[in-house]
């Protein structure tokens, strides 16, 4: 990763991965956030999980779980990044989250100055699989609607074909489990 005079990384542009990544990359990716997401939910969270990408769009860089109703995955990762590392890095940067970021997740993730996102399912989809469940009042908001009201491009890569279904696979039971 290269290091700028002030010590901290920087985005090296010819070792910025293209953009949509490509799909065998998204699916692995995706799968390890699903594994965040599973770790999560054997500590008894929500299961969600995240993982941020370095530009090379191969090396993560972090992964978080779910912690609570206000402490998403997205949204936790979103802010350890921008503590940790240049705006000017993490525009070159990917957010993978096993669902579509929700609109407090997704004004951090635009706050933090990611640039890039990933995700395997739609939030409408978890809407469809959670209902009205108390613990998850979810936002039928979509995230390009947060991201095309600020003043900088987030570029976004979701639902990923073919992953949303795995995605929902982690969630069967789980909201049945949790009573309503």
């Amino acid at each position: 990763m290269p290091v700028g005079a002030s010590g901290q990384p920087e985005a090296d542009p010819a070792a910025t991965a293209p953009w949509p990544l490509p799909a065998d990359v998204q699916q692995q990716l995706l799968l390890r956030a699903d594994q965040v997401a599973r770790r999560a939910m054997a500590m008894g969270r929500h299961p969600f999980g995240a993982v941020l990408v370095a530009p090379d769009g191969e090396t993560v860089l972090a992964e978080q779980g779910n912690i609570d109703t206000v402490n998403h995955a997205e949204s936790t990762l979103a802010r350890t990044a921008a503590a940790n590392y240049p705006g000017a890095y993490l525009a070159h940067c990917t957010l993978v989250s096993t669902f579509e970021p929700c609109a407090m997740c997704a004004g951090t993730i635009y706050w933090s100055g990611i640039g890039r996102v990933l995700y395997g399912a739609s939030e409408s989809a978890l809407l469809q699989l959670t209902g009205d469940h108390p613990q998850n009042p979810t936002l039928d908001l979509p995230c390009r609607s947060v991201f095309g009201s600020g003043q900088r491009p987030v570029l976004v890569t979701g639902p990923v074909p073919g992953s949303e279904a795995a995605m929902l696979r982690t969630h069967q039971g789980f909201w049945d489990r949790h009573g309503r």
